[in-house]
């Protein structure tokens, strides 16, 4: 368990490159990072900049990265594939710019899934999915597929999703990047509300300077490294 003085996030010395060809892209030069339970930190900067690739390196998404990435005090970066899905599995939640909701499934099946996924009966699943969803303004479209939700629906049951299994981290990337302003607002405002209440930290990618401004603090990714 975290205490108020650890980190949730400690990156060091963060590089990833890429060839393209016979070029070399080096798109993290060495990125420094520490996120603290229940910080909720803005990753700035313009689209192409590296804010995905970043994002996928804290995810543990894929591999390539040179230097340390510890979450919640754990080093990473040596770790076996099993143990990044364990890590991914207990402490990770993840919101997309697409909600990559599952079509055949309800609202409320979406959110259960990842609960039962981490071993939670299906009775407590149901009721986190439940209180999630309704939390959202979702209490009438539980058994809506995704087919039959709006945009701002649809992310609404992502952030729930992402939140289900109680994450120390969610991370966002861009997740109101196809949402027009107003409804960006208010599923960001919903999205901040949910991490803040449970205690978690967050990071959320967004090129979107009146967004980030509303977070607790903006790191900015400029030539491969934050500022």
């Amino acid at each position: 368990m975290n205490d108020a003085g650890s980190k949730v996030v400690e990156l060091r010395g963060v590089k990833r490159s890429f060839k393209q060809g016979d070029v070399r892209i080096d798109v993290l030069k060495g990125v420094d990072l520490d996120i603290r339970p229940n910080e909720i930190v803005a990753l700035l900067g313009p689209s192409g900049s590296g804010k995905s690739t970043l994002l996928q390196a804290v995810g543990l998404l894929e591999g390539g990265f040179e230097g340390s990435i510890k979450l919640s005090g754990e080093e990473t970066a040596h770790m076996s594939s099993s143990g990044h899905t364990r890590i991914r599995r207990e402490l990770l939640g993840f919101v997309y710019q697409f909600h990559h909701l599952l079509p055949d499934f309800s609202a409320v099946e979406n959110v259960i899934m990842p609960q039962l996924i981490a071993g939670t009966s299906q009775t407590d699943a149901e009721e986190r999915a439940m209180s999630l969803l309704s939390s959202l303004g979702l209490s009438d479209r539980l058994d809506h597929k995704p087919s039959k939700l709006s945009g701002g629906e649809q992310q609404r049951v992502a952030v729930a999703r992402a939140l289900a299994n109680a994450p120390k981290l969610v991370l966002a990337d861009e997740p109101t990047g196809n949402l027009d302003e107003a409804t960006a607002d208010i599923v960001l405002a919903e999205l901040m509300a949910l991490v803040r209440e449970q205690g978690s930290a967050a990071l959320i990618a967004t090129h979107n300077e009146r967004l980030a401004g509303k977070m607790d603090r903006v790191v900015r990714l400029h030539d491969g490294v934050l500022s």
